[in-house]
C-alpha cells in the first residue's frame, strides 16, 4: 500500500484539483483501506481497490458538500477550476491541455487519468469505475477526441 502513495496521491489530485484536497482524500483513502482490509481480495489489485475507495471517497464528499451549499446557500465553497499550478517557464500548449482536461466531464476526465496517466489498463480502470471495458474505451476515446478538438480550436468543449 504505501508503493502505491505517490499514484493514489495523483488520482485524487486528479478528482480534487486541489493539493490539499487531494492529501486530505488520499488520507482518508488509505483510512478506509486499513480498516477494511480484511475485504480485500488476495490475488486482486491492490491499486484498483484503493483507486474504487478514493473514487466512493471523493463521490461521497462531493454529494456532502453539494447538500451542505444548497443548505447554506453559499456557492463559493467549490470552485469551478483547479488551482493553478503552472509556472512561467512552461509553454502554452501545457497550460491549453490542462485547461482542455479540465472541461472534460468527471467521467472522461477519471477515465483519461486513470488509463493514460496512471497507466492502468482498460480492465483494471473498468474495475475502479464500475463499468464494463468497453465503456471505459469509449470514455477514453471520447476524452481525447474532445482534448484534440479543444486543441485545435481553442473553444469550449461541449458535455
Amino acid at each position: 500500500m504505501l508503493a502505491l502513495l505517490p499514484q493514489l496521491r495523483g488520482f485524487a489530485r486528479f478528482l480534487t484539483g486541489q493539493a490539499a484536497l487531494a492529501d486530505d482524500l488520499a488520507q482518508e483513502t488509505v483510512l478506509r483501506a486499513l480498516a477494511s482490509l480484511d475485504q480485500f481480495a488476495a490475488g486482486t489489485s491492490m491499486k484498483a481497490w484503493l483507486y474504487t475507495i478514493a473514487r466512493n471517497l471523493f463521490y461521497e464528499q462531493s454529494r456532502r458538500r453539494r447538500r451542505e451549499r444548497d443548505v447554506m446557500s453559499d456557492y463559493a465553497l467549490r470552485p469551478d477550476r483547479p488551482e493553478s499550478g503552472v509556472g512561467e517557464g512552461e509553454s502554452d500548449d501545457l497550460r491549453d491541455l490542462d485547461g482542455a482536461i479540465w472541461q472534460l466531464s468527471p467521467s472522461l476526465r477519471e477515465a483519461l487519468v486513470l488509463v493514460g496517466v496512471q497507466e492502468m489498463t482498460y480492465v483494471e480502470a473498468a474495475e475502479v469505475c464500475g463499468v464494463r471495458v468497453g465503456t471505459i474505451k469509449a470514455r477514453v476515446s471520447r476524452a481525447r477526441s474532445q482534448i484534440l478538438a479543444y486543441m485545435a480550436t481553442g473553444q469550449k468543449m461541449g458535455p
